[in-house]
């Protein structure tokens, strides 16, 4: 099935994995960014306290998370009116493949003068012709259907560092415009990917977690990456990414790597 969003909501309270989910390693696996876009999206909607601002989300990859019926459930394990921690977990069946927590910060505009972050604006989006198709797998998946890439500078194909600015192709659910949490989640997860320094088709490079600080709430359609990987000696690794939008510099995300030969 491969519907217009990356997850199509069932009565059952379930969401229907679509084909635009597909990931790199694995034909029936998806692409972290889709499950951490589907997961942003569950935590901004945690009541009491939704007009918090996400201020980091830490995300732990356990198991592979399969292109199936998924179901997300959250909880406030810290609550507060200044601070919260936001639980969340995404099932598939009986089986626990994602878990995540959040930091939620309370907004009260007017209280702390802007102090904008000591960085350069970042790059324009390049037009359509930068556009990079990352055939990773076989059909339609998500680097290549439900995100759009525009490198600025370097290639996934180039080994060494890469600044792309990335989007969502398609919204994460039918009807719903993505926010820029959502958007920001679904980018960072590309890091590794974007910056890889060994050959695709002769390694593995797959990141078991990700951790995302947000320095204020992400603006528009369009996340910047500046990416680059190390791989030590040992089967470990680490990306590391600058996030941007349109406005300038929004956060930092770190993905720690598992490296193996195919």
């Amino acid at each position: 099935m491969t519907g217009d969003a990356l997850y199509l909501p069932q009565d059952d309270g379930t969401l229907l994995s679509t084909e635009l989910t597909r990931g790199p390693w694995d034909p029936g696996a998806q692409h972290g960014g889709a499950p951490a876009a589907l997961i942003g999206r569950a935590i901004e909607r945690t009541e009491p306290g939704a007009q918090m601002r996400v201020a980091r989300v830490t995300m732990e990859l356990l198991r592979p998370v399969p292109i199936a019926p998924l179901r997300v459930e959250t909880e406030i394990v810290r609550p507060g009116r200044r601070v919260q921690l936001v639980a969340a977990r995404l099932w598939a069946g009986d089986t626990l493949t994602v878990q995540a927590l959040a930091l939620r910060i309370r907004r009260e505009p007017g209280v702390s003068p802007v102090v904008p972050p000591d960085a350069p604006p970042p790059p324009p989006v390049p037009g359509p012709e930068a556009a990079a198709h990352m055939d990773v797998a076989e059909g339609r998946s998500f680097p290549s259907d439900g995100a759009e890439l525009r490198f600025v500078r370097g290639h996934h194909r180039d080994p060494g560092p890469a600044v792309t600015w990335i989007r969502l192709a398609v919204p994460v659910v039918p009807g719903e415009t993505p926010s820029g949490v959502q958007s920001a989640l679904a980018a960072a997860d590309f890091g590794n990917g974007v910056s890889a320094v060994l050959d695709w088709g002769a390694h593995v490079f797959i990141n078991p977690d990700l951790t995302v600080h947000l320095e204020r709430d992400p603006v528009g359609a369009w996340i910047l990456l500046d990416a680059e990987t190390t791989i030590g000696d040992d089967g470990t690794g680490q990306a590391t990414s600058t996030l941007f939008d349109e406005r300038g510099r929004v956060g930092r995300a770190v993905q720690a790597l598992y490296v193996d030969r195919r």
